[in-house]
């Protein structure tokens, strides 16, 4: 049977599809918290920058590796053995769970602005009937039921859709002067750096998606078009963001729109054109933040059942129903999310903390892919030397190699802007996901950990204990 191919009109859209979430709806007070006007367009030139290297890494390793076609924990496995590989793996699928708390969070949020009991998604109203929401779409995903064609474009029109408006509309309003008194950001801001440094969790939170277009490869009707599809897709999400942000400066001081409640977007546009400018964001929110829950549950789960069969993870998260289902895979995916709704009842800000979480635990998997990356494009420099390649091809491996340097510089960078208190977060639920290993490795009958991988273990317990004491003495705080 002939397979549909794809071309690069809709491989492009799918990028987008896979990138537009709800973060974007919370980027302007999120911004504004921590920079003004130059300090943003800093920071997402270095976000743009490097995300794009990143989004060049994956593509490239797509091609030179086809072999490894389990997902992004594949690289972390092949270039620094089983162990990282397995943490890559859990770390991933925690982001994506941690990453779907912030959905149901924004949503009470959203609601909230109508219904005061939902607080800013953080009272135990809320995070009931969170819960309940959380279990329900478990109940239907285990039926089997995926976004069909349909729903998804309607998801896509109502995330793209009340962006643009709203972008348009700020620039209709834009007041000069306003929009000059943030340009340097105001006292509370700080430094320019730190300015900088305080807004990369904010941008990795956006971003996340842009691993995925790999994944298309194997469909496109012409090779190339996924390289195109990846730079169109990401530059077209790229000018989105930047101009949800950048705009907001020209309308408010930006000590207001940092104290505006989320989705602050909402807030931006009700004071620009008046109570419809809310509800018309707040609704497209909603409608687009569903979706993309029902995306990223099925993907949470996906990238257990997957490491599963690749005997990276125990083998009762490897059974799926005849509905092509993991059911196993799904609960474990909905229970860490239900563990991590209720930890926003002890935060001081829910979203921004779920919102850091989730950048935090997607930067190692990302750190250790582009690390996996400069292996290869050295691997491929020396053969390439040894055969004499012919003119031009040194060249492209200069530039696989430049580019593989560049996005493991810049995820190392985010690593250290993320800060001790969300590096020993990160530890303590990396830690006890160990368990899971050591059952692998049990059901395996082999040796459970070689001494390397003993060292692994070494730095993350002690880094989880730790947290847990830096926690209990209030050194550090959700």
């Amino acid at each position: 049977m002939a397979v549909a191919k794809l071309s690069l009109p809709t491989l492009t859209t799918m990028v987008v599809g896979s990138m537009v979430g709800a973060g974007v709806f919370s980027l302007p007070s999120r911004f504004a918290a921590h920079t003004g006007v130059a300090g943003a367009l800093i920071a997402w030139a270095v976000a743009g920058t490097g995300m794009l290297m990143l989004a060049f890494v994956f593509q490239t390793l797509a091609v030179r590796r086809p072999d490894l076609d389990a997902g992004v924990y594949a690289y972390a496995k092949a270039g620094f053995g089983e162990y990282l590989g397995f943490f890559s793996a859990f770390g991933y699928w925690a982001s994506a769970c941690v990453g779907n708390v912030t959905y149901w969070v924004l949503i009470m949020s959203t609601v909230g602005a109508v219904a005061p009991a939902l607080g800013d998604g953080d009272t135990v109203l809320a995070v009931v009937l969170s819960s309940v929401g959380l279990w329900l779409f478990f109940l239907l995903i285990s039926r089997g039921v995926k976004e069909a064609a349909a729903v998804n474009r309607i998801v896509t029109v109502a995330k793209v859709v009340p962006i643009i408006v709203f972008v348009l509309l700020a620039l209709f309003y834009l007041d000069p002067e306003v929009f000059v008194d943030n340009f340097a950001g105001a006292d509370y801001a700080g430094s320019l750096f730190r300015q900088v440094e305080s807004t990369m969790l904010v941008t990795v939170f956006v971003f996340l998606g842009v691993e995925g277009a790999s994944v298309y490869s194997r469909h496109a009707r012409r090779r190339e078009d996924v390289g195109r599809a990846t730079v169109l897709g990401f530059l077209s999400v790229f000018a989105i963001f930047a101009s949800v942000t950048i705009v907001s400066y020209g309308l408010l001081p930006m000590g207001e729109i940092a104290q505006l409640r989320q989705p602050s977007m909402a807030g931006v546009l009700e004071y620009a054109v008046g109570t419809w400018g809310q509800v018309f964001v707040s609704v497209g929110l909603i409608v687009s933040v569903l979706g993309a829950y029902l995306a990223w549950t099925l993907m949470a789960a996906e990238v257990l059942f997957v490491a599963a069969k690749d005997d990276d993870m125990p083998r009762f998260l490897s059974r799926s129903t005849e509905a092509d289902v993991p059911v196993p895979a799904l609960v474990m995916s909905t229970l860490l999310s239900q563990v991590f709704l209720i930890v926003t009842l002890f935060s001081d800000d829910a979203f921004d903390f779920a919102l850091d979480l989730t950048s935090a635990l997607t930067l190692i998997p990302f750190l250790l892919a582009a690390a996996f990356a400069v292996r290869v494009a050295l691997a491929e420099r020396r053969d390439r030397a040894r055969v004499a390649a012919v003119g031009g091809a040194s060249g492209r491996g200069h530039a696989e190699l430049l580019v593989a340097v560049l996005a493991t510089v810049y995820t190392a960078f985010l690593l250290y802007a993320a800060g001790l208190t969300f590096l020993l977060l990160s530890f303590i639920v990396y830690a006890p996901a160990t368990a899971l290993f050591v059952m692998a490795r049990r059901e395996q009958g082999r040796r459970v950990f070689s001494g390397r991988e003993l060292v692994v273990l070494a730095v993350s317990v002690v880094g989880a204990v730790v947290g847990i004491v830096a926690l209990a003495l209030d050194w550090i705080s959700l």
